[in-house]
């Protein structure tokens, strides 16, 4: 039998088990203050930076090409007398006009002749090329019906043009030319009379708006490859003496074709699929040139022809809203671009020289600006020569 000899010991164990768990609970008590976690002072803000100011927007030039010369004219509307600033020969009756301004701030402007496509040094006011059609004119004439190039786009890195070159009968081509080579590159066979030519934002398609054809060709840049739409929405009938036509388009960013179609529906058009939805439009006058400003669709209305029966005017139609404001205007016209004043106004510049000589020798400035109307009223800006394509351009490139 086990013996209990120990047992004072345990009893004196017993009694400092509490003073040892009391030792053991001083010992993982944290010192005042340790282990806490104290969030360290802020370090003072950094003052705030004040951001730049956008840098103030380039005063702009128009450019003109003259229809019944042989001159491109560039304009500022800002000159309280004589708006053009200089003229400069580019070759018999000048339809289409486009520019290109390069990173260091130059501007080469081009102009579709009934005999080539002239290449021109804004700066220095001069020519520099007349690259020859690769399907030239049978002969040299002006006028709406006139063989030649007629519709001209600028692909954005400014290395290649596009013009639409009408031989006089049947379909037309699209010419692709190297800006800096001066040589015609691809053709492709498009519809007939292409008065206007677009592109895509990145150039990936060129567009030529056929006239007598009802439709739009699509050329593929890469291939070369032609695709033709029709856009019809009052249908084909009467043909060549049908009114109810496309004549120009103007491109959203999203690289949608905005076609006026008589005053009355505005048809848009994708250009890789063909499908289209339209737009009513309240203008009511046979639709030319068009252009945008923002969301706003500028078209010229040419007056009372085929279905349309109201007066000249422009429509500024807001393509998100379906707003849309008319200002009738005295006499037919018939391109339209947008041109910034210095201080920041915008103006739709419409071209008088109309194609079928019922405009006037000069381009109407009209305010863009809903509360702009009553005090800075539309104004006429006289150009001889029927100025028939319009275009703006940054004034810094230009010569003074």
């Amino acid at each position: 039998m086990a013996t209990h000899s120990g047992a004072p010991i345990s009893r004196r164990l017993l009694l400092a088990l509490p003073a040892v768990a009391a030792l053991g609970l001083a010992g993982c008590a944290p010192e005042p203050g340790a282990g806490t976690d104290r969030a360290a002072a802020p370090d003072p803000a950094p003052p705030a930076e004040t951001p730049e100011p956008p840098p103030e927007p380039a005063p702009e030039r128009l450019l003109v090409s003259l229809a019944q010369s042989d001159e491109i004219a560039v304009l500022d509307p800002a000159l309280l007398g004589d708006p053009v600033v200089q003229r400069i020969r580019v070759g018999a009756a000048p339809w289409g006009v486009a520019v290109h301004t390069d990173a260091a701030g130059a501007t080469t402007a081009f102009a579709a002749t009934a005999e080539g496509l002239a290449i021109v040094d804004l700066a220095a006011g001069e020519r520099r090329a007349l690259v020859p059609y690769a399907h030239p004119a049978p002969s040299i004439s002006a006028g709406e019906y006139r063989p030649g190039g007629l519709g001209l786009a600028v692909s954005p890195d400014g290395t290649r043009a596009y013009v639409a070159v009408s031989t006089g009968e049947g379909p037309a081509w699209l010419e692709e030319i190297d800006t800096e080579a001066r040589t015609v590159l691809r053709s492709a066979a498009v519809g007939v009379r292409p008065f206007d030519v677009v592109i895509a934002p990145d150039g990936a398609w060129v567009a030529t708006i056929d006239h007598d054809s009802f439709s739009v060709s699509v050329v593929d840049a890469e291939t070369f490859a032609a695709t033709a739409h029709t856009v019809a929405p009052f249908g084909v009938e009467g043909g060549l003496a049908s009114w109810e036509k496309v004549h120009y388009g103007a491109v959203t960013p999203d690289g949608a074709i905005l076609l006026p179609v008589q005053g009355l529906v505005v048809v848009r058009l994708d250009p890789l699929t063909g499908e289209t939805t339209s737009l009513p439009s309240a203008a009511n006058s046979h639709a030319h040139g068009a252009a945008l400003a923002g969301e706003r669709l500028l078209t010229v209305g040419t007056g009372a022809f085929g279905n349309a029966d109201g007066g000249p005017n422009l429509s500024i139609l807001d393509t998100s809203s379906g707003a849309e404001r008319v200002i009738p205007l005295d006499v037919p016209h018939e391109t339209v671009a947008v041109w910034r004043a210095e201080n920041g106004a915008e103006y739709a510049a419409v071209a008088g020289g109309n194609t079928r000589g019922l405009g006037w020798d000069g381009v109407t400035l009209v305010p863009l600006a809903e509360d702009a109307t009553g005090a800075d009223p539309v104004r006429g800006l006289p150009v001889a020569g029927a100025p028939q394509a319009i275009v703006a351009f940054p004034v810094a490139s230009a010569a003074a």
